[in-house]
C-alpha cells in the first residue's frame, strides 16, 4: 500500500487523511467544495502544530505530512492509483451508499474499500459494489491521530486476505486493530450509545444536572470525561444517527433514542460542532465553563 484516498475532509476524515501522512503515505483528501478542503487541511496544519510544541514531532514530520496530501473535488479524479479509499462522510446511509456506487465505477477491482462508518452494515455497503469481498468496515476514533484504537468490521462477503491486509496496515500507523462482526453499532456503539442516552435520559427524567451527572461519571466510574460533555464531542447528531440505526436494527426499545437528544438535534444544538450542546461552546463561555466544568 502506497497511496490511499480518504473521502470527506471532515473531522474524521480530515483525522484519518493526517494519520496515514504522517505515516508515510500518499494521501489524496477528496470532498465536493474547496471550502470544506481548506478547513480540513487547517485543522490537519493546526494539529500538527500543536503536536510539534508538544515535541512529539519534529518540524520536517510536518513538512512531510502536509506535503502527502494532495486534494480533490472530484472523487473519480482523487481515487485514480488509490490501493485503498477509505470512506469517511456523514453518517447517512443513502450517502454512503451513493459514494459506494461510484467507487465501483471508478476503482480497480482490486481497490480495497473501507467506511469508517460507526453504525452501518458493512455487508449492506458491500452490496452495492461488484467483488463485495474487498468491503471493510475501519472505525477510526476521534481524534483520530491521538486514539488507538482501530474497530475493523467484516461484512458477510468480506475476505479473510482484505482483513489481514487492514489489520496489518492498522499497527503499521501505530493503531491497535481489534476485528469484530458486522452487527448494528459493532462493539464500541453497541455498548457505548446506550450509555450516553441513559445519561440523556437521567438529564430529561430531572433525577440530577448535567454537571452533576458528568462529575458522577468522571469522579465515581474513573471516566476521563462525561458522558454528556462525550455526547457533545461526538456530535449529538452522530448520537442519534447511531441510535436510529441500532433501533431498526435490533428492534429493541432499549435503543430508541431519548426525546430530549430528539428535540436538541432539531434545534441545532449538535454539541461542539455547533457551539452549543449539553454545555456552552460560545467563545463568551469558553474560559468560564472550561474552569467550571471540565477541570
Amino acid at each position: 500500500m502506497k497511496t490511499i484516498a480518504v473521502i470527506g475532509a471532515g473531522t474524521m476524515g480530515n483525522g484519518i487523511a493526517h494519520t496515514f501522512a504522517q505515516s508515510g503515505f500518499v494521501v489524496k483528501l477528496i470532498d465536493v467544495s474547496e471550502k470544506s478542503l481548506d478547513k480540513g487541511m487547517a485543522t490537519i496544519a493546526a494539529n500538527l502544530d500543536r503536536m510539534l510544541a508538544k515535541g512529539s514531532i519534529t518540524q520536517e514530520d510536518v513538512a512531510k505530512t502536509i506535503t502527502n496530501i494532495i486534494t480533490y473535488t472530484d472523487i473519480k479524479d482523487g481515487v485514480v492509483g488509490a490501493d485503498l479509499v477509505v470512506e469517511a462522510a456523514t453518517e447517512n446511509v443513502e450517502l454512503k451508499l451513493n459514494i459506494f456506487k461510484q467507487l465501483n465505477e471508478a476503482c480497480s477491482h482490486n481497490t480495497i474499500l473501507a467506511t469508517n462508518t460507526s453504525s452501518i452494515s458493512i455487508t449492506q455497503i458491500g452490496s452495492v459494489v461488484a467483488h463485495p469481498e474487498r468491503v471493510i468496515g475501519m472505525h477510526f476514533m476521534n481524534p483520530v491521530p491521538i486514539m488507538k484504537l482501530v474497530e475493523i468490521i467484516r461484512g458477510y462477503n468480506t475476505s479473510d486476505e482484505v482483513t489481514k491486509i487492514i489489520m496489518d496496515l492498522s499497527v503499521k500507523l501505530g493503531k491497535t486493530p481489534v476485528e469484530v462482526n458486522d452487527y448494528p453499532g459493532f462493539v464500541a456503539n453497541r455498548i457505548l450509545m446506550p450509555m450516553l442516552n441513559e445519561a440523556i435520559e437521567t438529564l430529561y427524567n430531572k433525577v440530577a444536572g448535567v454537571y452533576e451527572i458528568d462529575t458522577v461519571m468522571k469522579l465515581g466510574m474513573g471516566h476521563p470525561m462525561g458522558p454528556l460533555q462525550l455526547a457533545d464531542f461526538i456530535g449529538l447528531d452522530v448520537c442519534l444517527a447511531i441510535l436510529n440505526v441500532m433501533y431498526e436494527g435490533f428492534k429493541n426499545p432499549k435503543y430508541a433514542p431519548c426525546p430530549l437528544l430528539v428535540n436538541m438535534v432539531r434545534a441545532g444544538k449538535l454539541g461542539v460542532k455547533s457551539g452549543e450542546g449539553f454545555y456552552d461552546y460560545s467563545e463568551s463561555k469558553k474560559a468560564e465553563k472550561i474552569s467550571k466544568q471540565f477541570l
